[in-house]
């Protein structure tokens, strides 16, 4: 078990990575997410790291592989709180991770997960 709380809400699953990961907790965390999103049929995966320093390059890699897996799985995954210094260190090391969503806020990243609103709806008569 990686120790990364993972809750489903509303066919999202929200997680918050608490504190730096070793590359095994990393792995392990990969795999607890993936069975989640097929055992809850998550539509969604938010991912917050705004409690996080450092992401080191094989972190970086895992999120990108968790969004691709996850996108396999007809769900999105969008990672949100990054701070500008782990931006630029990211940017600087050659990571730029095509194909994930990142989003400022939970709040942002929620609404990036929330279901298009559907066709209008008319009464029938």
């Amino acid at each position: 078990m990686a120790g990364v709380p993972i809750v489903s809400l509303n066919g999202v699953l929200l997680v918050t990575i608490q504190e730096e990961l070793l590359d095994q907790s990393v792995a392990e965390f990969e795999q607890e997410l993936t069975e989640k999103v097929v055992e809850t049929r998550a539509r969604g995966v938010l991912i917050d790291v705004s409690v996080l320093d450092i992401i080191d390059s094989f972190l970086a890699r895992t999120l990108h592989d968790i969004a691709a897996i996850t996108s396999l799985m007809a769900a999105r995954t969008v990672v949100v709180g990054m701070r500008p210094a782990v931006a630029i260190t990211l940017v600087e090391l050659g990571l730029t991770l095509p194909g994930l969503e990142t989003a400022l806020s939970v709040e942002e990243g929620l609404s990036l997960l929330s279901p298009a609103p559907g066709p209008a709806r008319t009464a029938r008569p």
